[in-house]
């Protein structure tokens, strides 16, 4: 284990200095950057009810380290990212392995006592316009490198962004492959089947994106993105954030609209859905109270990538992603930043989360329920010695009236973090 945690420091430090031959460049040294995030992660997700499993219980220690160039100079600069990642098994046992924290064996069930990844990113810049091919962490309405477990998800491929026009920003992306949160190899790419909602082991050599944003005023701005993952299924998203001045605070209004269907050869089955989000959150002092509503149409449930979460209105949750076939999501959700009572760093959260309508006879009829209870405390040390240290303590009560052959069931889930980045 310590002899593939130094390989990983020395392969990751070491490849930009074996550049300078290539790269005779001031600012490709000045402008690099490396940081290593030490994580220390908790997950327990405990089920009630009728469940084949009563719990899922693991802990594990994670290291993600990535150096980052500047670029060389010309009209056209060029640069390397390397991100290394570690992930070293802390407590797990084959009854209560299964987390998404670390890789297991199949059959056995057990989980591996390390895993290790190193990822390789060339990107070029040009004007106000970058590419980069290799490694790719994107995180857009249609494709999100997930980063809920111990080791983010990543996939493979190559993205452009420009910013030519004022106000506006371009995006376009092509991926061939995923590296799952808890896996070390790439794999072609999947859409999500939670509770059997689309047909599994199917799998797309091509998943590609375009859209980008659109700034109207400094407090409005409008997204679009259209998506593709290659025979299976096709995507539009629409959205908007705008914020506004209103009594003693600032009322945000966010809109997120998803159209989702089948394409190509419709590999994964028939995809039919129209998922509507919209949120109002008022700020004033340190309170936060928001309000939403989730409203799905269609003969199927929403479509998004497999291994991470869709990006809707009940992004965040922990124990199910409430997006089945027709179902209506209600969201209540109060934070508070105890700044404004002399405590920076320190932040808390409540939610609550209600869908009902879904429609998923398999599982138990066409006017099932599900909800969701989510507690958060975080706290960053300000100063000193620990100065970043992040401490963040999350809790749900999820229950649902599903039966007991669904993805997502009944459970209390605890998750643990303890992050700290040390930037060389």
């Amino acid at each position: 284990m310590r002899r593939n945690a130094e390989c990983l420091m020395q392969c990751a430090l070491s490849v930009p200095f074996l550049c300078m031959s290539t790269f005779v460049s001031a600012a490709f040294f000045e402008d690099s950057t490396i940081a290593l995030t030490n994580r220390n992660y908790y997950l327990d997700r405990d089920y009630k009810g009728d469940s084949p499993i009563s719990a899922v219980r693991e802990w594990a220690q994670g290291f993600i380290l990535r150096a980052n160039s500047g670029y060389t100079e010309g009209p056209v600069g060029f640069g390397l990212d390397l991100t290394g990642m570690l992930g070293v098994k802390l407590d797990s046992s084959p009854q209560r392995s299964g987390t998404q924290l670390l890789p297991i064996d199949p059959q056995t069930r057990r989980a591996k006592d390390e895993y290790s990844e190193l990822g390789a990113t060339v990107k070029a810049r040009f004007s106000k316009t970058s590419l980069s091919v290799g490694t790719q962490l994107p995180s857009l309405p249609v494709i999100t490198a997930s980063p809920a477990r111990l080791l983010p998800q990543t996939f493979r491929g190559a993205s452009v962004t420009s910013s030519e026009i004022e106000n506006l920003t371009l995006q376009a992306g092509r991926m061939d492959r995923v590296n799952l949160r808890d896996s070390t190899n790439n794999q072609p790419i999947a859409m999500a089947s939670p509770n059997g909602r689309f047909k599994s082991g199917v799998f797309s050599d091509r998943f590609e994106y375009l859209g980008g944003e659109y700034r109207f005023a400094d407090n409005f701005t409008a997204r679009y993105y259209h998506a593709d993952l290659e025979n299976i299924y096709a995507q539009d998203f629409i959205g908007g954030i705008h914020s506004i001045a209103l009594g003693s605070g600032r009322l945000k209004t966010e809109l997120r609209v998803f159209d989702s269907r089948e394409s190509g050869r419709a590999e994964a089955g028939k995809v039919d859905n129209l998922n509507a989000g919209l949120t109002l959150s008022y700020l004033t002092g340190g309170h936060t109270l928001g309000v939403g509503y989730m409203y799905q149409t269609g003969d199927t449930a929403f479509a998004y990538l497999a291994g991470g979460e869709p990006v809707v209105l009940s992004d965040g949750t922990m124990s199910a992603d409430f997006v089945n076939p027709k179902e209506r999501t209600m969201l209540l959700r109060y934070d508070y930043n105890f700044v404004a009572m002399g405590v920076p760093g320190l932040a808390a959260m409540i939610r609550y989360l209600r869908g009902t309508n879904i429609d998923l006879p398999s599982l138990g009829g066409s006017n099932l329920t599900e909800s969701s209870k989510d507690l958060e405390l975080s706290y960053v040390v300000q100063s000193g010695p620990a100065k970043d240290l992040a401490l963040r303590i999350r809790h749900a009560f999820y229950r649902n009236d599903l039966s007991s052959g669904a993805s997502f069931r009944s459970d209390n889930e605890t998750r643990i973090n303890i992050d700290y980045t040390v930037k060389f």
